[in-house]
């Protein structure tokens, strides 16, 4: 490569004002001068500090004028030395820090976080609240946030934790509802993917979103809100008085393989051949998008196959570990030894980020097979990432979804390129306008008093028929009281009115309600598949599994998994059916149980509260601490045997996480690597509790 002439290319096109294509030309050149090891020379620094990018400048080879630059862009962000930001980074935190509320669509790989962190560095506000779309990515935020501020702040990220005097908390909408009563004041609100709250693109969660935004924007003196390719975003009381920020800046370059274009229709070995030829021709990362669970199976089973078994102690351990754990026949105990994991919504938590946390390892897992998990529930990212379908479950993927996962390839100072392999053609490009709107369920789920300013008269007159239909049913004022419980969880206005017309109209069909408190789990029978037909489409599975599931568990702090899949054979549930049955059951299930138990409070005078068997299946059985720090990373297992030896007691209930969490960092993880039995991979476990739980002392 003539390194001058590829200069002399991008000066031009930045003369020409192409600036987006010198960038990409700029990058491809860095990654070319990083592969041969050749030290920036003053024309490369100046060409990226032209560019934006001067987090890449190498100071030491600078001029002054472009050394400068990378000093004066150096912000604190709550690490132990600043950090140079990006020129386009630079210009959102100059916004936030003047008080500017903005909604910005910037690519995956902007580096959004950092802005983030150097707000809080900077600004140190007193309540932050910010909400992500999944645990997972609530537990990898934690764990960033909890590092730079926990001598400052006190993290929340669970419910039910009594507030300090500066707080950081960070949820799924969900949680954050609980909290709409429990927070006066916000000095920023943050809405990471905030897309997630158009109908369009989640609509069973993107009412409750849309709720807590309202709610919380209340309270709120600033907001922030993050989501990639977003085009146009259209006016509405959500977004008021918010700067609309579309942001094309990219820090890497997608180099696209149109593999499809030179496939034989006739030969059925295509993907299979192409996905092989990719993952051997060098050992690097690659995320491997499935698209369906069934196009999972089917990749794994070729991998499981064609690729060789590594050489890796620590893999070795791992699958080791998933066979005490998890049974001889779960297939990831095999798969991970070829240097292979599977990402899925439905994994336990603490399996999910195992494998990310190996996947991020230089020696660890090589390749990830996923559903678009990988997209909603990490920020992680890979050298390549492969297509194998053009489906997001059942229906095509989106344009926006699939630049989502392309944007998952390459990252800053590890792959300046990011290599897509597509091996079917790309949904059709086209603009993403985001419409924020009031759906009928969440207009039926809010006191129109409280935002008759945001709402218009045809809606308020809606949210009137609708109240004055339900007191007709329910008497005077009943709904409304119903709806501004701070513990009703959905904003599913006809699955709530469905129970409520039940209740009054059939109070017989709900006396049994109080043997799920029973410790006889053969007394729940009636009353689950009574509740489990307003799940609807929400069960995911069939009621007799759900129930079957329900009971088995009902003991699981004393069980091993494999025991339970034991006892669940006949039902032909294996350990994949499993886990997404504690996701329904431990989520869906408790969810609607905790709404019907806030209607019947309302509704029968001699209610009869069943909070308790809500909060056995909303931990999954197992005491509340130790389905929280699941969370944290502290896999059940684990947990179990810092409860055996006496170390600490997980199973009390009057104690938050936060306080335990303050208890583990007492002992320290020495303690208790010296006073535990385990097993080598738990050692490697315990290193990564610890490293999400210790705050960085600078």
């Amino acid at each position: 490569m003539d390194i001058f002439s590829e200069c002399q290319d991008i000066n031009t096109l930045m003369l020409n004002q192409k600036e987006a294509d010198a960038r990409n030309k700029l990058i491809q050149l860095l990654d070319y001068l990083n592969s041969q090891n050749v030290t920036y020379t003053p024309l490369i620094n100046h060409l990226i500090r032209i560019t934006g990018l001067y987090p890449y400048l190498q100071p030491d080879t600078s001029n002054w004028q472009d050394k400068f630059v990378y000093q004066a862009f150096k912000v604190n962000t709550g690490e132990n030395r600043p950090i140079t930001l990006h020129r386009e980074q630079s210009s959102l935190l100059k916004y936030l820090l003047s008080g500017e509320s903005i909604a910005v669509s910037a690519p995956t790989s902007f580096g959004k976080s950092f802005v983030i962190d150097a707000f809080i560095s900077i600004k140190k506000p007193n309540n932050v609240v910010l909400i992500v779309p999944t645990i997972a990515l609530t537990d990898e935020t934690r764990r960033r946030l909890y590092k730079k501020f926990s001598t400052e702040y006190k993290i929340i990220t669970t419910p039910e934790v009594e507030l300090s005097s500066k707080n950081i908390l960070i949820f799924p909408q969900e949680r954050a509802i609980s909290y709409i009563h429990k927070i006066d004041s916000i000095d920023i609100l943050i809405i990471d993917e905030f897309y997630k709250a158009g109908v369009s693109f989640d609509k069973e969660r993107a009412p409750i979103l849309l709720k807590a935004i309202l709610e919380l924007g209340k309270k709120a003196k600033q907001k922030y809100f993050l989501a990639p390719n977003i085009s146009e975003l259209n006016n509405s009381p959500f977004t008021d008085g918010m700067r609309f920020e579309k942001i094309d800046f990219n820090t890497v370059f997608s180099e696209i393989h149109k593999d499809y274009e030179h496939a034989n229709p006739n030969n059925k070995s295509f993907k299979k051949d192409r996905l092989l030829t990719i993952l051997n021709q060098k050992r690097t990362k690659s995320l491997i998008y499935a698209g369906t669970y069934s196009n999972i199976d089917k990749i794994v089973d070729i991998l499981q196959v064609e690729l060789p078994v590594r050489k890796n102690d620590l893999l070795d351990s791992f699958s080791d570990w998933l066979k005490i754990n998890y049974g001889d026949t779960y297939i990831l105990s095999n798969l991970v030894c070829k240097g292979v994991g599977i990402h899925n919504g439905r994994l336990h938590r603490s399996l999910s980020q195992l494998q990310v946390k190996l996947f991020e390892e230089p020696l660890g897992l090589y390749n990830i097979v996923s559903t678009s998990s990988i997209i909603e529930g990490v920020n992680t990212s890979a050298e390549n990432v492969i297509m194998w379908a053009n489906k997001n479950g059942k229906p095509n993927l989106n344009d926006f979804t699939y630049r989502n996962i392309v944007g998952r390839g390459g990252r800053m100072f590890k792959h300046f390129i990011g290599k897509i392999y597509l091996f079917e053609a790309p949904p059709e490009e086209k603009p993403t306008q985001l419409n924020l709107e009031f759906t009928e369920d969440l207009l039926h789920s809010l006191d129109s008093s409280k935002f008759d300013s945001e709402l218009t008269r045809e809606q308020i007159i809606k949210i009137v028929a609708f109240n004055d239909e339900m007191d007709n049913l329910l008497g005077t004022g009943v709904y409304k009281t119903i709806i501004n419980d701070p513990s009703i969880q959905t904003c599913n206005s006809s699955s709530l009115r469905e129970i409520a017309i039940d209740m009054t109209q059939n109070p017989s069909h709900w006396n049994g309600l109080g043997y799920l408190n029973s410790n006889n789990p053969q007394q729940w029978d009636t009353s689950l598949y009574h509740v489990l037909k307003y799940l609807g489409g929400n069960a995911g599975a069939a009621y007799k599994d759900l129930v079957a599931y329900v009971k088995a568990t009902s003991n699981n702090w004393n069980k091993t998994i494999p025991d339970i899949l034991g006892s669940l054979r006949n039902n032909g549930i294996t350990i994949e059916k499993y886990f997404e049955l504690e996701r329904v059951v431990s989520f869906n299930l408790s969810s609607l149980l905790g709404d019907i138990n806030t209607i019947q409070k309302h509704i029968f005078n001699n209610f009869v509260d069943i909070s308790p068997f809500i909060s056995r299946i909303s931990h999954a059985f197992l005491p509340k601490l130790v389905y929280e720090l699941e969370e944290y990373g502290l896999p059940r297992m684990l947990s179990k045997k810092i409860q055996k030896a006496g170390l600490m007691d997980l199973e009390q209930q009057d104690i938050s996480v936060n306080d335990i969490i303050n208890g583990f960092n007492r002992f320290g993880k020495d303690w208790f690597i010296r006073h535990l039995e385990l097993h080598p991979f738990e050692k490697y476990i315990l290193e990564y509790f610890f490293e999400g739980i210790t705050p960085n002392l600078n």
